[in-house]
């Protein structure tokens, strides 16, 4: 994050075409972020990692940020702490058992749905997961519309064998939540634990509270629920920007 800079360092483009920003927020201030918890049974060996990367973000959050926590596994997404402000871990993550299958997309959906009714402006989704969805009554596009419809970002920690073990085949988990951090303006930690993990949820925490924050009225007029690509950029030499990559235009109905 790069302090000081103002409305007229930065430029929109929707489908490479200009917008005229309308409004720019750059003061530090309190987001709202929903903890997911992979407990399906490939975690079975994994499962004090994803409770330690769960601690370890709580520790990171300052006066004013909430939390609620998932865990999704077997055919269901359950609740563990609903937003809440005061950052203690709950006792049922730590006696979290591991079951079956991995529901993901419903688990994304629904911590989406549940951000997309907070008061907080920054918000964000924290996956702590192993592998692919296999079981979800939603679809991915499905999850990453509903995360973009919320404004938020997800960011991701790689829990696969390659990344703990240092073996085992690439697995297409991880590219497909690498590929919605991306999509989404968040990041993506191939890292399993430790010092590297607690530097990198503490650099999250910075960047969620401190962001440049611009809003834009779209030119283009169509309500056709298609895909729009969106940069921005910053006029300062070697300076990169990381945001959303673009969202959905809403659908006419009738």
């Amino acid at each position: 994050y790069i302090n000081g800079l103002k409305e007229k360092d930065f430029s929109i483009f929707e489908d490479k075409k200009p917008q005229q920003i309308i409004d720019f927020i750059s003061a530090e201030r309190p987001f709202s972020v929903a903890i997911l918890l992979d407990t399906s049974l490939s975690m079975e060996n994994k499962l004090t990692l994803a409770r330690a990367a769960c601690a370890k973000f709580v520790e990171e959050l300052r006066e004013g940020d909430t939390f609620a926590i998932y865990s999704f596994g077997g055919f269901k997404v359950k609740t563990h702490q609903d937003f809440t402000d005061i950052h203690d871990v709950p006792d049922s993550v730590w006696d979290m058992k591991v079951e079956g299958e991995t529901p993901l997309y419903d688990a994304i959906a629904k911590a989406a749905d549940a951000l997309a009714q907070r008061p907080e402006r920054r918000r964000a989704i924290m996956v702590v997961s192993d592998g692919a969805d296999t079981r979800s009554k939603a679809t991915l596009d499905q999850a990453l519309r509903k995360t973009l419809d919320a404004q938020a970002s997800i960011y991701a920690v790689d829990l696969t064998n390659a990344t703990v073990y240092g073996s085992g085949p690439k697995e297409i988990g991880a590219d497909v939540l690498k590929d919605m951090a991306a999509k989404t303006g968040g990041r993506f930690f191939r890292t399993a634990g430790g010092g590297k993990l607690r530097d990198a949820f503490t650099s999250t925490v910075e960047e969620l509270r401190q962001q440049y924050t611009m809003t834009y009225e779209s030119t283009n007029e169509r309500y056709d629920g298609k895909w729009r690509a969106v940069e921005v950029r910053v006029s300062k030499p070697l300076l990169g920007v990381r945001t959303r990559q673009g969202y959905y235009a809403r659908k006419q109905k009738g």
